[in-house]
């Protein structure tokens, strides 16, 4: 099977340097196996879209020599293929319609009706499961999440697992404001483009699990996972990400931008002229240090 990686960011603001790290590690991971590697733009959350952000980080991925093989795929024109996907999985009677709002999931936590996943993630209690409550209408829908510990082997990480049913319960796959929740969307997306192996940062090592699930339900071939470290803003310990304000990288120095995001992934800095001599050296090193079994 040819390897078949992806990069996949939302257009809500250009790269930044956590956003880097992932991408580059995504990047070698597919030229040290030979593979292609796609670019997706997850813009199913249109609200959070900025306008002209995709095209910018397009611009930035091409100054530091991170191309892409194929045609752009964007989430925000493919509902009908989600509709597909939620249509399947209707017909075996896995969806149904919740009422809940967030404020009623979170406070069933409280009340120690569910327990607080380890990454403080509010489980679903499964309220509407066997029907609506009277009085109420579906807000948004669920997929029926089986019992029993998912387990994968992370190529970083090791060895994961978690009992979605429980850590999770029902996964929403189209949420209340009528948009295709991106559990849904991501999946179907791998599926459809023949990912094999998906490199991305840890913060979503916590919905691998659901994901895989959600896949073998849709009779999807299971994918590869490698999550990255994350790199924190030193002034507060968050992740550095869009929402806490953190800068664009600098293309205008795409070999220092390159430098610096190899050094997060924990390797020595190369000695390299320019962005094309890096890329080659660090693809033989990423190859002998996260090789395929």
């Amino acid at each position: 099977m040819t390897y078949t990686g992806r990069f996949a960011p939302s257009p809500s603001g250009p790269l930044h340097a956590g956003s880097l790290v992932a991408a580059l590690a995504s990047w070698l991971d597919a030229r040290a196996n030979d593979g292609r590697w796609l670019l997706r733009i997850e813009d199913v959350d249109t609200p959070r879209t900025v306008p002209g952000a995709a095209e910018h980080i397009m611009g930035q991925l091409e100054s530091l020599g991170l191309h892409w093989d194929g045609e752009i795929l964007w989430q925000s024109r493919r509902g009908d293929v989600y509709q597909a996907a939620f249509d399947a999985l209707a017909a075996r009677g896995l969806v149904y319609g919740c009422g809940c709002t967030r404020r009623e999931i979170a406070d069933s936590a409280l009340r120690g009706q569910t327990a607080p996943g380890a990454d403080g993630e509010r489980p679903y209690p499964g309220t509407c499961r066997h029907g609506l409550p009277p009085g109420r209408e579906a807000r948004a829908w669920r997929v029926i999440m089986p019992a029993g510990v998912e387990r994968f082997e992370d190529r970083w990480l090791g060895p994961q697992e978690q009992d979605v049913a429980q850590a999770v319960g029902d996964i929403a796959v189209k949420r209340a404001d009528g948009l295709w929740a991106y559990q849904l969307a991501v999946v179907v997306d791998d599926g459809a483009q023949g990912v094999t192996d998906v490199v991305r940062g840890a913060d979503l090592l916590s919905s691998t699990a659901r994901q895989r699930v959600l896949g073998r339900l849709l009779d999807l071939p299971p994918v590869r996972y490698l999550h990255v470290p994350l790199i924190l803003d030193p002034a507060n310990g968050l992740k550095l990400s869009k929402q806490n304000g953190a800068p664009a990288i600098d293309t205008a120095a795409p070999l220092a931008s390159l430098q610096g995001a190899w050094r997060a992934l924990g390797f020595a800095p190369l000695p390299a002229a320019d962005p094309g001599a890096f890329l080659r050296e660090a693809t033989a090193r990423w190859a002998a240090r996260f090789p395929l079994a």
